[in-house]
């Protein structure tokens, strides 16, 4: 995402369809930024070398309906920026 932390925190917390865990293998559709949550215990210099920026989202793609999973993401997206 462009931007960074505030912005992707505001992606994160803009959600409503979307689950913020980071658990993997859920039916439910999924979101966390990999730098605070499934990384964040790696140093910053390794995270970066290994493209996990802070401003990094990651989706696990459940099974919800495409067209609210891609709406949900668009309205948390616009009131981000």
């Amino acid at each position: 995402m462009d931007g960074g932390r505030e912005q992707v925190a505001r992606i994160l917390d803009g959600t409503h369809v979307f689950t913020y865990v980071p658990n993997i293998g859920d039916a439910r559709s999924l979101i966390v930024d990999p730098a605070r949550i499934t990384h964040r215990e790696v140093s910053p210099e390794f995270r970066r070398m290994s493209g996990v920026d802070d401003n990094l989202i990651r989706l696990s793609i459940g099974l919800e309906d495409t067209a609210d999973l891609i709406a949900d993401l668009e309205q948390a997206i616009r009131r981000a920026y």
